[in-house]
């Protein structure tokens, strides 16, 4: 890390500071008359949405003018390619369910450093619940540490693709389905609070929707990985990321990543093998 770099906790609370920012923002246009489009990947987006990423760029830019910037609603610079850290950005992470007026929508916020997430923000304004955690610093939740709370008892709640769930059910495993919050960083972290004992993801998951909640998961201690390459790697030239599972329970690894391989397989050897393990 250059001398020059500020530690990951100051990058963790201009993050908090800007998150909790957008987040007012973007509940002035919520539940309200937005505009919104459709993007050339068929999926929305809104007028929130840009007003949101614009102050986002200009918060933690001007903050931190020698980080890279990729953001989910911004036309992407290949500068970011040589920066030592990143910002990786999700401004409202479940638009759909913005625009439908629910309240598990998030703002996703990240500091990737060399390809690893080592600050990250998931925010959920309307439900008052920011997590949060930089590498070494732990994960916590409204302030407090993060404790997973397990339903004891219970069986497993897994929210999954029809498909997937097809094949769980095939193979025997016993857990109860649901629910799938449509902002994939809100149910990443939910493996976090134990609301969920794992989250699974299909193929095309892109940086912003996974990088913040994927340091609050290593800082909670749980696994977090690409069923066939491990822990995902990010800012790369290729933002996509394989199918992608989170556990609370290990007992269940075996069962979801090759429900996950089943359905989506896997890349060919040789992209697998430009992939480098979590440290």
């Amino acid at each position: 890390m250059p001398a020059s770099a500020p530690p990951y906790d100051d990058d963790l609370e201009l993050l908090r500071a800007s998150a909790v920012a957008a987040g007012i923002i973007a509940s002035g246009f919520f539940r309200k008359d937005v505009k919104s489009w459709t993007k050339d990947n068929a999926s929305p987006v809104s007028e929130a949405d840009i007003v949101v990423d614009r102050f986002l760029a200009s918060s933690l830019l001007n903050a931190r003018p020698t980080y890279g910037w990729l953001s989910e609603e911004t036309v992407d610079n290949p500068s970011r390619l040589d920066c030592d850290r990143v910002f990786v950005v999700d401004p409202i992470d479940g638009t759909r369910a913005f625009l439908r007026g629910e309240d598990c929508w998030t703002v996703s916020l990240a500091v990737v450093e060399h390809g690893v997430p080592v600050a990250g923000v998931v925010y959920a304004p309307v439900r008052d619940e920011l997590y949060e955690a930089y590498l070494g610093g732990g994960a916590r939740l409204n302030g407090k540490p993060l404790q997973r709370i397990r339903r004891a008892g219970a069986a497993p709640l897994i929210p999954a693709p029809g498909a997937v769930h097809q094949e769980m059910q095939a193979a025997g495993l016993h857990y109860t389905r649901g629910p799938s919050y449509p902002s994939l960083a809100y149910r990443l972290v939910q493996v976090a609070t134990g609301k969920l004992d794992a989250a699974v993801a299909r193929r095309g998951s892109q940086d912003w929707d996974i990088a913040g909640a994927a340091v609050i998961l290593r800082e909670s201690g749980l696994d977090f990985a690409d069923v066939c390459s491990g822990f995902p790697q990010f800012n790369r030239r290729d933002v996509r990321h394989g199918a992608l599972a989170a556990l609370g329970d290990m007992s269940l690894k075996p069962l979801v990543h090759s429900a996950l391989i089943k359905v989506y397989g896997c890349p060919a050897e040789t992209e697998q093998a430009t992939e480098t393990p979590y440290p």
